[in-house]
């Protein structure tokens, strides 16, 4: 178990609320239809007309995504169920036997919910809640709608208590350290190869409108760069899990993984920092698919990296971030 460092909070009555996407129930088309109608129906994760988008989302993507995603979701599912959900509660109880203070896990999507996470907490006599997205950079697709969550469970509560929230953790020492070591570690393992950082996408005309999530993105693979020394041509910036025919952030993980071995990288190591915990978009897409894509690319050896999950690194860089931002 890790120990708990000095901690800067005051115990009494704080409480600390993690959030995370959310995940499907079960890996069956009904369970994934049923988690992505909530997903695509937040205003902030699809930002068109409804009387354009409802057409679409109940006509075609909700009939045909849920049995292939499905498909996808039975690829990495464990016995004990979501990995995304596995890792997420393991996260927020090591955190709490670290910080020594209530820590509650609420899904934008799925359960345990935000509202059901609040609740508890409020029946903890909670009069502080440090609320942290595990979402290291920043995004209104993310970040924005876990506060648009939290600010409408509040709507019927009486008594709202203090709330400090953390919107961005992409460079903080701590967060760049224990990705620094996770690294390191693959390399006394495997030796040095092209790094890849893999972030989820965006649609391009979210960052025009203002997210400053592509930033927030760069900003983390170069300061990773910037402390581990590595030179321009030792390691590339992609983006991942693209949807639909609209531009999104570019370069696209999938078009890089067929060019990089035709420019002579024939080995990859790949990492994807704005996952703290394994789910879909790190075990099947990334481990699985991209894997497949870039050896039948040509490459000779393909390796993912593993998010910080629950790992003692992540916990205390964890409780490292809480305590500068409300010590």
């Amino acid at each position: 178990m890790i120990k708990r460092s000095d901690s800067n909070l005051d115990s009494n009555r704080v409480g600390v609320l993690l959030t995370n996407i959310g995940t499907p129930h079960a890996p069956t088309p009904s369970a994934v239809r049923h988690y992505l109608k909530k997903f695509l129906s937040d205003p902030r994760i699809i930002n068109l007309p409804r009387i354009l988008w409802w057409p679409i989302l109940y006509g075609i993507i909700l009939p045909l995504r849920g049995k292939y995603s499905a498909h996808l979701y039975q690829k990495i599912w464990t016995n004990e169920g979501s990995p995304l959900l596995l890792h997420s509660q393991k996260i927020a109880e090591k955190l709490q036997d670290y910080l020594k203070l209530p820590v509650e896990l609420g899904m934008q999507y799925s359960n345990p919910s935000i509202a059901h996470a609040l609740k508890t907490l409020q029946a903890k006599n909670i009069s502080k809640i440090i609320v942290l997205p595990l979402y290291p950079q920043y995004s209104a697709t993310t970040t924005a709608g876990t506060f648009d969550h939290i600010a409408s469970i509040f709507k019927t509560w009486r008594h709202i208590p203090e709330i400090c929230t953390i919107n961005d953790y992409s460079i903080h020492p701590a967060y760049i350290q224990a990705l620094c070591q996770s690294i390191q570690k693959t390399w006394q393992i495997q030796g040095k190869k092209h790094l890849l950082f893999s972030f989820h996408g965006i649609p391009k005309r979210y960052v025009n409108a203002g997210d400053p999530y592509f930033e927030r993105c760069q900003r983390t693979a170069h300061t990773i760069t910037a402390v581990l020394k590595l030179q321009t041509t030792e390691w590339s910036l992609a983006f991942q899990s693209r949807i639909g025919r609209a531009k999104w952030l570019t370069p696209y993980t999938n078009q890089l993984l067929q060019t990089l071995p035709k420019q002579g990288i024939l080995d990859l190591q790949v990492i994807c920092p704005g996952f703290p915990a394994d789910c879909l978009e790190t075990l099947e897409e990334i481990a699985i698919r991209s894997k497949e894509q870039f050896l039948k690319a040509g490459g000779n050896s393909f390796y993912y990296i593993s998010a910080l999950n629950d790992t003692n690194e992540h916990i205390t860089a964890l409780a490292a971030i809480i305590n500068h931002h409300f010590g």
